[in-house]
């Protein structure tokens, strides 16, 4: 059954994808189990949740912060090079922490490394996207998105359960060098990739700023990428936050038990890896007009929180929930890909995710208190009406429909006409 994804000509039959897509299990994978690794270590030494907080968010800010510098560098040299260096960057950082002691070393020194595991992740997450066109087909990109999305999905699930049973059975200093494992072999698994001859030679080191605002410029006259960003970051901020914050407290709360908590988030990603399977395999027009009408069903998630009446129906919203994703995962990158040039789309992604991530950490800060302030069903029920809203708003933008610049071929069309 599985063969014909190898035959030639196939997505796996590129070598280079297959290193690719190994290579995200094992980074993803180390992703998601530092922080379970990290937050035990902290709570078991003593340290308090704001302790905690402060770190974890540390990473998330110097990721944001950072991410439009690693699009320049991404855009600048061959983006293996930014992900084995990123890659192996982490593996080191990681080792690092075992040596990490609350009662013997300043919390401040700890905050040093994790910022700069951020900074490894801004520059590694637009070269990530940029990749796939130069080393798959035109035809394959679609495929090529949604199966490496299906990787991280997976592997953002498995990281924390690995951590866990690392942790469990052998300590979190073992989890953390495992964690820098994992990080090295994504890393020297990218050696064997050919992007071919690299986009654009390094300038000098006065215009890294213009290529900076050139990569602003770029999403900003893009109009439709421009109000898809702004979108997703208010949402992120407003409805997202909120849904990710009273998730365990109200599961936790209506049912004396933390398993719903991780069963909601297990049907969430199982929904959208099904949805983004179907949008792959349909010919779809208007993708844009899907995307965004779609994306309006995230509104099961913090609704049936509002009104938790049984653990089987925030199953089920969950799972509804979860196929709001699929048409992005299916979509978004492949229209970047197809609609900007080569050499600038490693920051359009970086400035995709400064945005949409951006705001993120300030909206999980803020929903506790608002939810206390404005009373829990009812900010619930207000965010979901703010989400279906900027969604509508959001589609009579010109070119979201479509996810393409009115009256404008995308760039790879152009390219194979010359």
């Amino acid at each position: 059954m599985l063969k014909k994804y190898f035959e030639p000509g196939a997505l796996f039959s590129y070598h280079a994808f297959r290193n690719l897509w190994i290579s995200t299990i094992f980074t993803v994978i180390a992703i998601s189990a530092f922080p379970i690794a990290l937050a035990i270590e902290i709570l078991d030494s003593g340290g308090s949740a704001t302790t905690l907080g402060l770190i974890l968010g540390i990473r998330v800010l110097t990721g944001v912060v950072f991410s439009p510098v690693g699009g320049v560098w991404a855009d600048r040299l061959p983006r293996k090079t930014i992900l084995i260096v990123s890659d192996g960057f982490r593996g080191v950082l990681g080792t690092t922490v075992i040596f990490f002691n609350p009662d013997s070393m300043s919390i401040w020194i700890l905050a040093v490394i994790v910022g700069f595991m951020g900074i490894s992740d801004g520059f590694g997450a637009p070269a990530s996207q940029a990749i796939i066109p130069s080393i798959l087909p035109e035809h394959l990109w679609p495929s090529g998105n949604v199966v490496r999305n299906l990787a991280i999905k997976g592997s953002t699930i498995a990281g924390p359960g690995i951590a866990g049973v690392i942790v469990g059975t052998v300590g979190t200093h073992a989890t953390f060098i495992a964690c820098s494992v994992f990080f090295l072999l994504g890393a020297a698994l990218l050696f064997r990739i050919d992007e071919g001859k690299k986009l654009v030679d390094a300038p000098a080191g006065n215009k890294f700023f213009h290529d900076l605002k050139e990569g602003f410029k770029v999403v900003w006259e893009v109009k439709w990428i421009a109000a898809m960003i702004i979108m997703a970051s208010i949402q992120l901020l407003l409805v997202v936050a909120t849904e990710t914050v009273m998730l365990p407290v109200i599961t936790k709360r209506e049912f004396d038990t933390s398993s719903v908590f991780a069963v909601s988030v297990a049907l969430f990603s199982l929904g959208g890896a099904i949805s983004a399977i179907i949008c792959l395999k349909l010919k779809i027009k208007n993708r844009g007009t899907v995307a965004v009408v779609v994306w309006g069903l995230f509104i099961f998630a913090p609704l049936v929180l509002a009104f938790p009446s049984s653990k089987e129906i925030v199953f089920i919203a969950y799972f509804l929930a979860g196929l709001s994703i699929g048409p992005w995962e299916a979509f978004w990158s492949l229209a970047v890909q197809q609609e900007v040039e080569p050499e600038m789309q490693a920051r359009v992604f970086s400035i995709d995710y400064m945005g949409t991530v951006g705001l993120l950490p300030l909206g999980l800060a803020l929903a506790g208190p608002a939810a206390a302030l404005f009373g829990e069903k009812e900010f619930l029920i207000g965010v979901s009406v703010f989400h279906l809203l900027i969604c509508a708003v959001t589609l009579l933008v010109p070119g979201v429909r479509e996810m393409r610049s009115p009256g404008k071929s995308n760039y790879s069309q152009s390219e194979q006409k010359k």
